[in-house]
């Protein structure tokens, strides 16, 4: 089994951190919302992962309320959308370089801190999602000069990629990377090779939809009967198998999971004590991996 941790940047983190967009399930609910991100804190969640467009700003206002300075949790945002409610997707696209630099602004209010630990720059070039169009079609070169200018400037700590190729990244890499967030799991593992390159410049892998099927068609790890096996012999949930899986295939992997449940955020950080043998990953492994890139909208 990996060690339960690994580097994000200049931190070392637990390897199960908090993806903070089911928040705004709790929307109407904020006291829960609070209780469960102080529930992970006391889990040993050190890593969460939001945005602006997570609630129209609602998950950062949880995130700025719950978190106090001594529980030393690294917060992770992104840029690269912006809120839309009442819009399908409730987002839209902000990808010029002035709305990066608005949305880091927005951010650093929402979050009220001075300084965004990493900010991901959501590039929406692979993966199931949108795709931009128009004016949102901009040259990463040109985001990558915003992005730096404002670490520059002391707004932003280090910088992150999502949704982001192979060739994209290895553009990127000069100005400096420490994490990679791309649509991954047991079932869509399209970016091996990109996956191999972040843990050989020391780059955290950070997947979302960590368990595929995250739009109708798209496969689903639970879905899978191998997976029913394994976590029946385990006596685990077949979720946790999917997890699992992630921390055992790169020790460069962080997960992100989110949940709106206490119950279902323990189960999550349990995954870190699961050991999947030798035989085991065999069997995952062998698992056929189906495309996700498709673009929705």
């Amino acid at each position: 089994m990996t060690t339960p941790t690994a580097s994000l940047g200049a931190r070392t983190v637990l390897r199960t951190g908090y993806g903070a967009l089911q928040l705004e399930r709790l929307h109407d609910r904020p006291a829960e919302a609070l209780a469960l991100l102080r529930r992970a804190v006391e889990l040993g969640v050190d890593h969460v992962d939001t945005a602006e467009f997570y609630g129209a700003g609602f998950a950062n206002s949880v995130i700025r309320e719950a978190l106090r300075p001594g529980d030393d949790v690294l917060v992770v945002t992104k840029v690269g959308a912006d809120p839309n409610p009442g819009g399908h997707p409730p987002l839209r696209l902000a990808q010029r370089p002035e709305q990066l630099r608005a949305s880091v602004e927005d951010n650093l209010r929402s979050l009220g801190v001075d300084r965004l630990a990493v900010v991901n720059l959501r590039r929406l070039d692979t993966g199931p999602g949108l795709r931009p169009e128009g004016d949102q079609v901009v040259d990463l070169d040109d985001q990558l000069a915003v992005m730096t200018a404002l670490r520059d400037e002391g707004k932003i700590g280090a910088i992150g990629l999502s949704s982001v190729t192979l060739d994209g990244l290895r553009r990127a890499l000069p100005a400096g990377v420490v994490c990679v967030q791309n649509a991954y799991s047991l079932v869509s593992r399209d970016d091996e090779d990109m996956l191999r390159l972040c843990a050989t410049e020391g780059i955290a892998w950070v997947p979302f939809f960590p368990l595929g099927g995250a739009f109708p068609g798209l496969p689903k790890a639970t879905d899978e009967p191998a997976v029913h096996a394994v976590a029946e012999s385990l006596g685990v949930t077949p979720a946790q198998v999917g997890l699992a899986w992630l921390l055992h295939h790169a020790p460069n992997v962080l997960l992100i999971p989110g949940t709106a449940d206490a119950a279902h955020l323990e189960a999550n950080v349990a995954v870190g004590g699961i050991t999947l043998d030798a035989e085991t990953l065999d069997t995952l492994d062998g698992i056929q991996s189906r495309s996700n890139d498709v673009p929705i909208g």
